[in-house]
């Protein structure tokens, strides 16, 4: 199915390419942020060498703006690539249902082929530019930052193994407990579309009958149905946040604690422990991203 799926990227393999390479870009420069900023702390502001602040501010400054102008670049190439994969995708299912047989025609409801062709394309259009985009940004960040973690201190980066198995096992529960709510939701789609379809067409028989109360309360009943599901769906997608947090609060604590113990034996400096932190927030927010997708 996925095979199928990527036939319809057609011409738009360019953008599709060109997205992960500018994130790529983007990931390296905002990882390099942090390790500038520990020297602007180690070697200008405790060591009072205001020009080597201003030196390295200016860098930082230019570093950002790359990282900026990339980030905005494969914002757009994803959804340029998105939007062509949802066209071309739209237009091959239509094709193909112009060429049903009468038996096809009589399997699948034309509500069903409406949410396909509208609500199911933008979601599978959503994935995949989040794919392009996000999952590629997510495992690069998070390789790139626990690299630099290890390289600055091995000892205090042994809490993000504890972390990311945690954050794991919190995600994999709420995927597990969440897909099938969804699936029962876009079925739910299917009926409120049948029942919209079937009140528009026959719209004039509904007022011959004075019908129109039965309509909207089955419309009503429907609809309430679709968002009790979808309110039961982010009970449980909302945990990653709490989750995500409070894991953040801890390893800032862990690195506060064990880090000042550090520095004081000069094991390690002020502003190594700043960029350790801010690591510890790259690593787990790229677990959350690539939860989204």
């Amino acid at each position: 199915m996925i095979k199928k799926l990527m036939s319809y990227i057609g011409e738009y393999k360019r953008d599709t390419l060109l997205s992960p390479i500018s994130v790529t870009f983007e990931v390296i420069l905002e990882v390099l942020l942090p390790m500038l900023m520990a020297k602007v702390i180690d070697n200008g502001v405790e060591a009072g060498n205001m020009n080597y602040v201003v030196k390295m501010g200016l860098l930082m400054l230019v570093v950002a703006m790359l990282s900026l102008a990339a980030g905005t670049l494969s914002g757009v190439f994803a959804a340029r690539a998105s939007m062509g994969f949802g066209k071309n995708l739209r237009k091959a299912m239509y094709d193909n249902i112009q060429d049903f047989s009468f038996q096809n025609i009589d399997h699948f409801s034309t509500a069903g082929l409406v949410t396909r062709m509208t609500t199911d394309v933008t979601n599978v259009q959503n994935a995949y530019q989040m794919l392009i985009r996000m999952f590629v940004r997510a495992p690069i960040m998070m390789i790139s930052a626990l690299v630099m973690c290890v390289s600055i201190s091995p000892k205090i980066s042994l809490i993000f193994l504890i972390a990311l198995v945690f954050l794991g096992g919190v995600m994999a529960f709420i995927v597990s407990h969440a897909f099938p709510i969804f699936d029962k939701m876009f079925k739910g789609y299917d009926k409120l579309n049948a029942s919209v379809q079937e009140n528009l067409t026959g719209i004039r028989t509904v007022k011959a009958y004075v019908r129109e109360s039965h309509e909207i309360d089955k419309f009503n009943v429907t609809s309430k149905r679709i968002l009790q599901l979808s309110k039961s769906a982010e009970k449980r997608i909302i945990l990653q946040m709490p989750c995500m947090f409070a894991m953040i609060f801890i390893c800032i604590i862990y690195f506060s604690y064990t880090g000042a113990q550090m520095i004081v034996v000069q094991d390690l400096t002020t502003g190594s422990l700043m960029s350790l932190i801010t690591y510890s927030v790259q690593i787990l927010s790229c677990l959350m991203m690539a939860f989204m997708v």
